[in-house]
């Protein structure tokens, strides 16, 4: 006698299993989150202490031991719970996975950095040495960090989704803390080459904050390094590596580069020709200008040469994204100008304030000028419909969006300001100078869409000259068969007939035929075939937005355009025969 069979559960799918993964991996990371807190806070009272782990606070200590002595234990057995069940594929090939390790190896990544680099930076100095917090935090997030490191990497339960999104976290995070920290150790050294020592801080020797600086630039710049280079993040062909290079390689990299050539080219001006203000004010921002020029060049020249191994869109997008942020600055400088040139005619007294308000406005419109004309090509524009480049008219029509909302908001705070000054007491200046400001703001505006809003419709008249001179127009077939079923399916003829033409076509057969069209037929689909074309020739003749088409029996067929109810009826002999529905 046997026992019967134990019933099986069936695995829940769809929505209930999604919500059971996301319920799963929501909960593993917050265990995990309070586990790392709890072991860093007790390492930190044992670094601290080195033998007395109670030292007054007691109230930290206990929330410490409860966050590892419980969230400990229940983060470990919930992650055995879920890696038993990553030997089944849906598992592994279900998004929450990824999103988990993707979302806790960044946060682990960005703690253990940051932490040992502060851990590194708090010896340089006179002051007294905070290493124990930092060095606790850093050791557990790196250990957090290698963990999910060694399970994204596991040959047999790493996740299907994803694959690239490691390296692309990595590399931006280091990047951009490795440029900000190098931006600001060449900002230091220069402003001390600059202004001198006596405009650095008394409490600390210059080369401090420098060799701090370098610290965490070098740092930004292995992690940076690891996962560009070590990792691969280079060698993948994916949207989210070119998105991360344009945007953060060329964008970002392009705007602090342009604005740093902005302010060092302001700088000079106001040497040469507004020294109303001291020479070490003057001189003040000249430092971190050279410095975010310099270092922002750098790395926008190394993306933008990455950018020319890879795909073609990618090339395409990088010219765009460099002559968006040219063009913005530019636009930006004509505002400035404009507004400069307002406030000289209302109040030629204040020569002062208008000069450098001026001076600005041109070093803006001198840096960003340039670079969008080398970008952007004004003079090389598309001649014909196969000229124009992918991406050009969402560029275009982008561009002109953003502009026309820009003079949108800008109309609207004249008009503000125009009532104000009507309705109010006359007592705070001129209405050109209450609305110079927004005015050279609408001016560039308008001067920036007007001219997108040109190029667009030059764009679309190249494209119209390209396509084909005759548009259907038929929307609507009614087909009446003289076929037999068993000779020519209806349904396939008038399936055939709609993918042909893109018209609806509605099928009747013919009553009085008694189905002599054609002879029965093993092989009908070439007989099917040949209506079909028949038809879709016939129609291509054809104007009209309803058409009825008579086809069979034999080799019959009579396509007849016809006039809606109501409409007029052309004047002069029409081809074939014309019917009222």
């Amino acid at each position: 006698m046997t026992a019967p069979a134990a019933p099986t559960v069936p695995t829940p799918t769809g929505s209930l299993a999604t919500l059971r993964r996301l319920i799963l991996y929501v909960l593993l990371f917050a265990l995990v989150v309070i586990a790392a807190s709890g072991v860093s806070g007790l390492l930190e009272r044992l670094f601290r202490t080195a033998t007395t782990l109670v030292s007054g606070d007691v109230t930290g200590l206990a929330l410490s031991l409860a966050f590892t002595l419980i969230g400990g234990p229940l983060a470990l057995l919930l992650w055995w719970f879920v890696w038993r069940r990553l030997d089944d594929e849906a598992e592994r090939r279900a998004p929450g996975w990824g999103l988990y390790l993707t979302g806790m190896y960044a946060v682990s990544l960005i703690i253990a950095s940051t932490s040992l680099l502060d851990l590194a930076t708090s010896f340089i100095g006179t002051q007294e040495s905070q290493w124990p917090s930092p060095l606790a935090t850093g050791v557990v997030w790196a250990a957090i960090w290698w963990w999910h490191r060694w399970m994204w990497k596991h040959p047999g339960k790493a996740s299907r989704h994803l694959e690239d999104v490691r390296a692309v976290v990595g590399s931006v995070f280091g990047l951009l803390l490795g440029t900000g920290a190098a931006i600001a150790a060449l900002s230091a050294l220069l402003d001390v080459a600059i202004r001198g020592f006596t405009a650095t801080a008394a409490f600390e020797p210059w080369w401090v904050d420098v060799l701090r600086s370098l610290v965490w630039a070098a740092g930004g710049a292995l992690v940076w390094w690891w996962h560009w280079f070590r990792e691969g993040g280079r060698r993948f062909q994916t949207g989210l590596v070119d998105v991360a290079i344009i945007g953060v390689g060329i964008f970002l990299a392009g705007i602090t580069a342009l604005g740093g050539l902005g302010v060092i080219l302001f700088v000079l001006l106001r040497l040469a020709f507004d020294r109303s203000d001291p020479l070490d004010n003057l001189l003040e921002p000249l430092a971190p200008a050279i410095a975010a020029a310099t270092i922002g060049a750098l790395v926008w020249r190394y993306h933008r040469s990455t950018s020319v191994d890879r795909s073609t869109r990618t090339r395409r997008a990088s010219l765009l994204v460099t002559s968006a942020v040219a063009l913005a600055a530019a636009a930006s400088g004509v505002g400035v100008v404009v507004n400069a040139l307002l406030a000289a005619a209302v109040s030629p007294l204040a020569g002062r304030a208008t000069r450098t308000l001026l001076l600005g406005g041109i070093s803006s419109l001198a840096v960003g000028a340039p670079v969008w004309w080398l970008a952007w090509k004004p003079r090389h524009q598309p001649r014909s419909a196969d000229e124009i480049p992918p991406g050009r008219r969402v560029y275009l029509v982008a561009f002109f969006g953003v502009s026309a909302v820009v003079a949108l908001i800008t109309l609207l705070v004249i008009g503000y300001r125009l009532f104000e000054f009507l309705l109010g007491e006359v007592s705070g200046g001129s209405v050109l100078d209450r609305i110079r400001a927004p005015l050279g703001l609408l001016v560039a505006a308008g001067l920036v869409a007007g001219y997108h809003f040109a190029l667009w419709r030059h764009d679309r008249t190249l494209l119209a000259a390209a396509a084909p001179v005759h548009q259907r127009v038929i929307e609507r077939v009614t087909l009446v068969s003289g076929y037999r079923p068993d000779a020519v399916d209806p349904e396939a003829l008038a399936r055939g007939i709609a993918d042909a033409t893109g018209a609806k076509v509605t099928t009747w057969l013919r009553a009085d035929d008694g189905g002599a069209g054609l002879p029965p037929s093993s092989d009908l689909s070439p007989v099917a075939g040949d209506v079909i074309r028949q038809v879709a020739a016939a129609l291509e003749a054809t104007a009209g937005q309803q058409v009825l088409v008579i086809a069979g029996p034999g080799t019959r067929l009579e396509v007849v355009p016809l006039i809606p109810p109501g409409a007029a009826v052309p004047a002069g002999p029409a081809p074939g025969r014309v019917l009222r529905p």
